[in-house]
């Protein structure tokens, strides 16, 4: 039975990350994702073939086997466990628990693990609206649009956000825009880079580039709210 290391572990979720539908992912695109020099991720890369957990072509780049993408996907469901954990239990800040629970998933055994996930009573999403896979490696699929992309007059309720970058989550969540809000766009003005919404009642003016990482479902035609 194959030990994965920390970095084995990091390059199969960071390999999800990138492409969760499985599509190839350049070699260039994963090390600036993991901060890393191209060399070094050539090198990962090879061994990881030889285990059989990615496919790898030299021009194109690499993309996981069925066997890395369940590996993969164990990854991500400690991760993301230990973010709600974080959260629900210990109540900490949902913009900071991330490099935490990055920290925590190499350490935690399957058995705290699977204690902390009876604890919570088997939570569905993360603090960041992100599906948990299941114990079997199902991860939900949801049609979900970026709220950027979003016109005048729309509803929507927000359903995930990106969840790497601490300074942009804690000005989301003084926003409102946080996992379950409902947000209408009520005015776009691109040639000024810049929305107004309504966040839970509450009106905001921001710039659209600063919404980049929120997705949303949309409300559907004619309904009063999401």
């Amino acid at each position: 039975m194959l030990v994965l290391t920390r970095s084995r572990q990091d390059y199969l979720k960071a390999l999800f990350a990138l492409s969760p539908t499985g599509q190839v992912v350049a070699t260039s695109r994963l090390a600036a994702h993991l901060g890393v020099k191209a060399p070094s991720v050539t090198n990962m890369i090879a061994r990881l073939a030889r285990e059989r957990l990615v496919s790898h072509s030299p021009r194109a780049g690499a993309r996981l086997t069925p066997r890395g993408r369940r590996e993969a996907l164990g990854i991500v469901r400690r991760h993301r466990i230990l973010e709600a954990f974080l959260v629900r239990v210990l109540g900490l800040d949902l913009a900071e628990v991330h490099e935490d629970a990055e920290v925590l998933e190499h350490h935690v055994s399957d058995r705290l693990l699977e204690a902390i996930d009876r604890l919570m009573r088997r939570p569905t999403e993360d603090p960041h609206g992100h599906p948990i896979p299941n114990a079997r490696g199902r991860l939900l699929r949801r049609a979900l649009l970026p709220l950027a992309a979003l016109r005048r007059g729309v509803r929507a309720r927000v359903r995930e956000i990106d969840d790497e970058d601490a300074r942009r989550l804690a000005r989301w969540r003084e926003l409102g825009l946080v996992p379950g809000a409902a947000v209408r766009v009520r005015e776009v003005r691109p040639l000024d880079g810049v929305v107004e919404l309504e966040v839970t009642g509450r009106r905001h003016v921001t710039s659209i580039a600063s919404l980049e990482g929120i997705l949303v479902q949309r409300a559907h035609r004619g309904s009063d709210g999401p």
